[in-house]
This record gives structure tokens, C-alpha cells and sequence, in this order.
């Protein structure tokens, strides 16, 4: 049986998370009208991230180690969104009276605060990251989000790991 090729799946990466962003902005954003908690926004910028490296892999097809530097950047990119969607997890099912107070927005915050002292603060959440806002299947967006990131970093450690395909 001839494995897939490299360029397949990593093509299939670059579409997963496009189809993810399409549907985040025009289905939960412009449809329903849900607005990204600053925790969003830095996964979005995680699964963008993962993608352009799919993406840049499938168009380059490097043989070797050029593949495991691809495959690489995209685990780089999975388990940083993996983690910002699990402590955005952690923070919605916290207790109500341990939420943290909401903060201001992001924009307001890249706009005012020195870069370094934003990111620190987006990282660490705030009350309107707690919020559930819309569920599918019994799990919130976080949850989902978090899935897509497992499902993409397990794909990603694979085309580290693989053997080489045969030509």
C-alpha cells in the first residue's frame, strides 16, 4: 500500500485551517455576530500560523529534512494553540467567583500598553474569555478549537516522525 505523500497532507493542514478560519470569521463572527475574546484572537493567529507553514511545505515539497523543518513549524504552531485554547478552556470552567475581571479590549490594549506587557495579559485571560457564548455538539468554541489543535499537532508529529515515503 503507497503512503500518502507529504505534499498531501500537508496541503490537507493548509485546508483544515482555512476552512477553520472561513468558518470562525463569516459563520460565528459576521453570522452570529459572537465578537473574539482576545484568547480567540491569539488562536486564531496560531491555526494562520500553522496553516502558512502547510502551505509554504506543500508548495515547496522539500525531501528529508526540509520536511521535518515544515512538519516542525507546524508542531510549533499546534502546541502553542493547543495551549492558549487549554488555559481559554481552563479559565470557562472555572468557579464564577474565581473569574478573573474583565479587562479592556485588545485593540485598546496594542494601542496603549507596551507589546510585551499585551501579550502577557491576553495570555492570562480575562473574564470575558470565561464566557460561554456558543456550543456545538455540547462543547464550546475553546473545546473545539482545542481539538482542532490536538488533531493538527498529532498530524504534524507524524509527518516529523515518518518514515521516508517511497518515491
Amino acid at each position: 500500500m503507497q503512503s500518502l505523500s507529504p505534499r498531501l497532507v500537508f496541503f490537507g493542514l493548509a485546508i483544515l485551517a482555512l476552512a477553520s478560519m472561513l468558518f470562525a470569521y463569516y459563520y460565528l463572527q459576521q453570522h452570529l455576530g459572537l465578537a473574539p475574546c482576545p484568547l480567540c484572537m491569539t488562536q486564531r493567529v496560531a491555526v494562520v500560523a500553522g496553516g502558512l507553514f502547510a502551505l509554504l511545505a506543500a508548495l515547496h515539497n522539500p525531501p528529508g529534512w526540509g520536511r521535518r523543518l515544515y512538519a516542525g513549524l507546524c508542531v510549533l504552531a499546534a502546541a502553542f494553540g493547543t495551549a492558549v485554547a487549554g488555559r481559554h478552556v481552563w479559565l470557562q470552567h472555572l468557579p464564577e467567583d474565581q473569574v478573573p475581571a474583565c479587562g479592556p479590549s485588545l485593540e485598546y490594549m496594542l494601542e496603549t500598553l507596551p507589546f510585551a506587557e499585551t501579550v502577557s495579559m491576553v495570555l492570562m485571560g480575562d473574564g470575558n474569555c470565561a464566557e460561554t457564548q456558543w456550543t456545538f455538539l455540547g462543547l464550546s468554541i475553546p473545546e473545539q478549537t482545542l481539538l482542532l489543535f490536538l488533531a493538527i499537532l498529532l498530524v504534524s508529529l507524524w509527518q516529523l516522525f515518518r518514515a521516508r515515503p517511497a518515491a
